[in-house]
């Protein structure tokens, strides 16, 4: 099997996880592995380059597709990044699977982000997607997304694959082009593409101190040097965060369950919390004596609650999430301390 990506916080876990079944793996990655499996055969190259591709795909009997730009980037600055990385590298990849007459299994690393903002429950117009949030409603403090058709605050509701895509940032588009690209070369190849859109992905492994880390691993980095985890809008923003082993599991299953599935899989716990829970989880354990900071802080494009349905992976993967959001915060607090004390 071949694991793009597989150096990363996520495809490294996944590569583990494969190694510890039995699968024989091709990592490739342009960067050098922090934790490397030594029963895994590693490529340090770059996936954009063609050659690498052909190499990478011959003889593979599946591809799980872990490699891209993540986060949300800086500005639109970014987008020649993501672009290059995400769409063009994906299509690098894919055409020399097509060369190689590849005929096994696809895995993509899609994203919840492709959703754009969640699914509202207006008290007028009933399950709704919501309208942009605007600049002066952030500036006056409300947060809430309002209804497309009345302007009324919504209340938070769950999406499911049916859902429609609304990509709100770069980032957003070059992934659900990534979907759209692997769905029609599996169609035109015979080869089942299976895109787990994953939500926010936290555990062992995951990056510190980059622009393009997520907000546990902020919330992290700032208690790790004696600061009050700073915490944007009022902290009710609802995510749903997922262990990356449950993350790594939902890709083997998508991989080996005996009937390939095609088309998204939401991977999610089912257990939604705030942003300020997060971080009153993680200076529980990290630094006590620093309470999370509520700064009222926005970013324009931020969603406000992005919330989905793990059923149809249940059904049709048998994936559930194993690690339960108490247990989890707990180990990332705990994998932060012992980094902090390894660095000094």
């Amino acid at each position: 099997m071949l694991v793009t990506g597989g150096a990363g916080f996520v495809g490294s876990h996944i590569v583990d996880q494969l190694v510890a079944g039995g699968a024989s793996v091709r990592v490739v990655d342009r960067a050098e592995p922090a934790w490397p499996n030594p029963a895994a055969d590693y490529m340090t190259a770059d996936l954009n380059d063609p050659g690498v591709a052909a190499a990478a795909t011959r003889s593979v009997a599946a591809v799980c597709h872990q490699a891209a730009r993540v986060g949300l980037g800086v500005d639109f600055g970014d987008v020649g990044g993501y672009v290059a990385d995400n769409d063009a590298g994906t299509a690098t990849l894919l055409q020399a699977m097509h060369r190689n007459g590849f005929s096994g299994r696809l895995v993509l690393a899609a994203s919840m982000v492709v959703y754009g903002e969640g699914v509202g429950v207006c008290p007028g117009h009933g399950r709704v997607r919501p309208a942009p949030r605007s600049a002066a409603d952030l500036a006056a403090g409300r947060y809430e997304s309002p209804c497309s058709a009345c302007g009324a605050p919504l209340a938070a509701s769950t999406l499911d694959e049916d859902d429609a895509t609304d990509p709100r940032n770069v980032y957003a588009a070059t992934k659900l082009h990534q979907e759209h690209l692997c769905a029609i070369y599996g169609r035109e190849a015979g080869v089942a593409v299976t895109a787990l859109r994953y939500h926010n992905v936290y555990g062992p492994r995951m990056p510190q101190n980059t622009p393009y880390a997520g907000v546990a691993s902020i919330f992290t980095s700032q208690l790790r040097t004696g600061q009050a985890p700073q915490v944007f809008e009022d902290g009710a923003q609802r995510r749903d965060f997922v262990h990356v082993s449950d993350v790594a599991r939902a890709n083997v299953l998508a991989l080996t369950v005996g009937a390939p599935v095609v088309g998204p899989l939401n991977v999610a716990s089912g257990q939604p919390r705030t942003v300020g829970a997060m971080a009153e989880a993680l200076a529980r354990v990290l630094a006590p004596a620093l309470a999370p900071v509520v700064t009222g802080r926005w970013r324009l494009g931020d969603v406000r609650h992005i919330v989905a349905s793990p059923h149809r992976a249940a059904e049709q993967l048998g994936f559930a999430a194993l690690v339960n959001f108490e247990d989890g915060m707990a180990e990332l607090a705990a994998t932060a301390s012992a980094s902090a004390a390894a660095a000094l």
